[in-house]
């Protein structure tokens, strides 16, 4: 079993290079907001309703897929990495699949854009269309920068040490054309 995992931050074209890693790879495509989307029906972000099922239906669902017959996943999130709980997050994700699969072969990939080109698409219409909790533009765009302020989303230089990771600088790249990176470089 492969399992990637799409990482960086807000608007950094984490969904949409999965959808098109997703077409050639022949693998499906959990990205974060699958699971926020379905939750926030229900409960704000800032509850503990939001946490608790979010937190079970992606935990029951990459248990479910590890136990399953399918070649992999595909998985995005904006990735914390000052936070001390997000590199745990992604050991346990991890855990999961090599638990049913112990030769699951694991990817990283890491996407960075500039400040500017990321408010800009986080206004695109393929966006808002995958993610309705995102068209409330002045609320959405207040996240977005409380969190840019608060957290880091990419690594310095020399600091990611886990293995088959790339780093794409995608502020000038399409996301089909990302993917096609990825496939070549991990020659999968």
């Amino acid at each position: 079993m492969k399992l990637f995992i799409l990482f960086g931050p807000s608007a950094s074209g984490k969904m949409t290079v999965g959808q098109e890693l997703a077409i050639l790879t022949d693998l499906k495509l959990f990205h974060n907001h699958t699971s926020i989307e379905w939750v926030l029906q229900f409960f704000d972000f800032d509850e503990p309703g939001f946490k608790y099922l979010n937190s079970l239906l992606r935990v029951e669902t990459f248990k479910t897929i590890a136990k399953s017959d399918l070649k992999g996943l595909i998985f995005t999130f904006v990735w914390a990495l000052d936070l001390p709980e997000e590199d745990k997050y992604v050991d346990n994700l991890i855990q999961t699949f090599r638990k049913e699969k112990p030769n699951t072969e694991v990817y990283f990939v890491e996407l960075e854009a500039d400040l500017q080109v990321r408010l800009k698409r986080n206004r695109h219409e393929h966006r808002l269309k995958h993610k309705p909790s995102k068209r409330d533009l002045k609320r959405s765009e207040e996240v977005f920068l409380h969190f840019e302020e608060n957290y880091r989303f990419n690594t310095r230089e020399g600091e990611f040490k886990r293995q088959n990771y790339l780093k794409i600088k995608n502020d000038n790249v399409t996301p089909k054309a990302a993917a096609k990176m990825i496939v070549e470089y991990f020659k999968v």
